[in-house]
């Protein structure tokens, strides 16, 4: 995959993040489970065929062509990051979906994962620089 596509399919899935995460907020918690929902976790889902493609292919890039270099270590460490993400929710609509889950568990899991995602930047922030010898 070209470099150009990565970085795309990277923003796409922070995208489809950010759609989550907004209609997490805005809907109403004690409302039954709908058509939405179920689009929903079809995004998900779609989001995570596409994040599998892309840690694919920034692993073969890695381990094949090129090595390693800071972006490419910090896009893998992102979509690990998405992935566990996505999968979870995902998990997560389905069990809300059938019932079995009320949707405050979902809500809770995202509150609760977004430090993770500070964690990460702080990481790429600080530790990156000596790691690759830019300091």
């Amino acid at each position: 995959m070209e470099r150009e596509a990565l970085i795309l399919f990277d923003l796409l899935l922070v995208v489809v993040l950010g759609l989550l995460l907004y209609s997490i907020s805005a809907r109403d918690p004690l409302a039954p489970t709908g058509l939405f929902d179920k689009l929903q976790l079809a995004l998900v889902v779609s989001a995570l065929a596409i994040d599998v493609l892309v840690l694919l292919a920034i692993t073969g890039r890695i381990t094949d062509e090129y090595g390693t270099t800071p972006n490419r270590a910090a896009a893998l460490g992102e979509n690990v990051i998405l992935l566990a993400n996505l999968a979870y929710s995902a998990w997560l609509l389905l069990r809300f979906i059938r019932r079995r889950t009320p949707f405050a568990a979902l809500e809770r899991w995202q509150t609760g994962y977004l430090p993770v995602y500070a964690v990460w930047a702080w990481i790429v922030v600080l530790l990156f620089p000596p790691l690759f010898s830019y300091v």
